[in-house]
């Protein structure tokens, strides 16, 4: 085994030694998570201010788009088994920059939800196609003796914090002039990226093997132990939504504006930039995938605990903040076990050429949970329940999930 000083000093190199391709599939990453987060965690305010939604609306709305996003993955990454990865890349590329600047220019709520399905819908095709192929690249990786693919996988879910971290500043940045002005430099991003990967990404990638797709998805669905795997991930999925309707909520509560939601976001993305790698080198030494989601899990329930506990002394101000930030840092530790271990689980149960089905089932089941659960939620929220009530019922569904998760065999 590699000793941990040598492989930190590797790690530390990890980017430019990747081939361009691996390189590629990072920087698409943290792209595509620029111009997502510069708009998506400004939505939930505009919904229900400027277009005027009912909190159960504002949350169905917000599930919808997580469904028409994750819920479809599984058609993006069937696509990409079937057609190659290029394609459908470029696909959802271009509808992205369509579904942002219509949202921008929404005002009836026909035309808001349209909006969100399109902008959805895009991520479905273009998001299965890249995690698909980054998963088998460090499957490929670890096959050469480069190391666990946790850790190649790693690299990916950094790049996508690191565009985490810049896309809610760029968003508050643009908010003060309107939502409209964010949502078209939200567009503009996927421009930039549409055009770099028709000119960069390679018609037929190397070390991609021909193989044949026939069948449906009759195997996938008898496959208990993949099945449990998407239940579990998607109530990490579910609690993790909550950064967009719960914890807006909540900051609203104690500041009494959103000003310190970017903030927040920005705290979670510098935790996975700075801390991604040593998680998981520290996670792949001492534990296998199953152990580390239900450290995860685990660690999400104890965050909306967090929270449940601190909400009945009513603190505002900076002191009420202090839940929320701790919400905040216990989720995004539990994401940092949860992401990594989940993707690299997934390809050991993935019949032959059909990671991208598989990968993209990951998804589509976690994002219909997702949309049930954010409707449950939203309505909770607007029910005059005790306030901690709806994040002791959140804290329960990562623990309960704990349970679902799959022996590894």
């Amino acid at each position: 085994m590699t000793p941990v000083r040598l492989g930190a000093r590797r790690e530390t190199k990890a980017v430019p030694q990747l081939p361009a391709l691996r390189r590629l599939l990072i920087v698409t990453q943290f792209a595509f998570n620029v111009g997502f987060f510069a708009v998506l965690p400004f939505l939930a305010e505009h919904l229900g201010d400027t277009v005027g939604m009912a909190g159960w609306l504002v949350g169905f709305v917000l599930g919808l788009r997580t469904f028409s996003q994750q819920g479809l993955f599984v058609v993006g990454g069937a696509l990409a088994d079937r057609h190659g990865v290029r394609p459908v890349v470029l696909a959802g590329c271009a509808l992205r920059v369509v579904g942002f600047a219509w949202l921008g220019y929404a005002e009836q709520t026909w035309s808001v939800v349209a909006a969100v399905i399109l902008t959805g819908f895009a991520a479905a095709l273009f998001s299965p196609a890249v995690e698909s192929e980054a998963a088998r690249q460090a499957v490929l990786h670890e096959a050469a003796g480069g190391g666990p693919r946790t850790r190649a996988l790693a690299l990916f879910t950094v790049a996508g914090q690191a565009g985490a971290f810049v896309g809610p500043l760029l968003g508050a940045l643009l908010l003060e002039v309107d939502f409209r002005a964010v949502c078209l430099a939200g567009a503009g991003v996927f421009v930039l990226v549409l055009a770099g990967h028709a000119r960069l990404l390679p018609r037929r990638l190397p070390g991609r093997p021909r193989v044949r797709v026939r069948g449906g998805a009759g195997p996938l669905l008898r496959n208990r132990r993949f099945l449990a795997l998407c239940c579990a991930y998607g109530a990490y999925l579910l609690a993790y939504n909550q950064l967009y309707l719960a914890l807006p909520a909540e900051v609203e509560r104690a500041a009494g504006s959103q000003a310190p939601l970017a903030w927040l976001f920005a705290l979670s993305s510098l935790l996975v930039v700075t801390a991604q790698l040593p998680v998981t080198r520290w996670a792949g030494e001492r534990t296998g995938p199953r152990r580390s989601m239900a450290a995860g899990l685990a660690l999400i329930a104890a965050g909306f605990a967090v929270v449940a506990a601190a909400l009945p002394a009513g603190r505002t101000g900076t002191a009420g903040l202090l839940p929320a930030a701790g919400f905040v840092v216990l989720l995004t530790l539990g994401q940092m076990l949860v992401a990594p271990a989940a993707r690299a689980w997934a390809p050991d149960l993935a019949e032959e050429g059909r990671l991208g089905l598989y990968t993209g089932a990951l998804s589509s089941v976690s994002g219909l949970i997702v949309l049930l659960g954010s409707a449950l939620t939203g309505a909770l929220l607007d029910a005059g329940l005790p306030p901690a009530v709806p994040w002791l019922a959140l804290a329960a569904v990562p623990a309960a999930a704990v349970v679902l998760l799959p022996r590894r065999g």
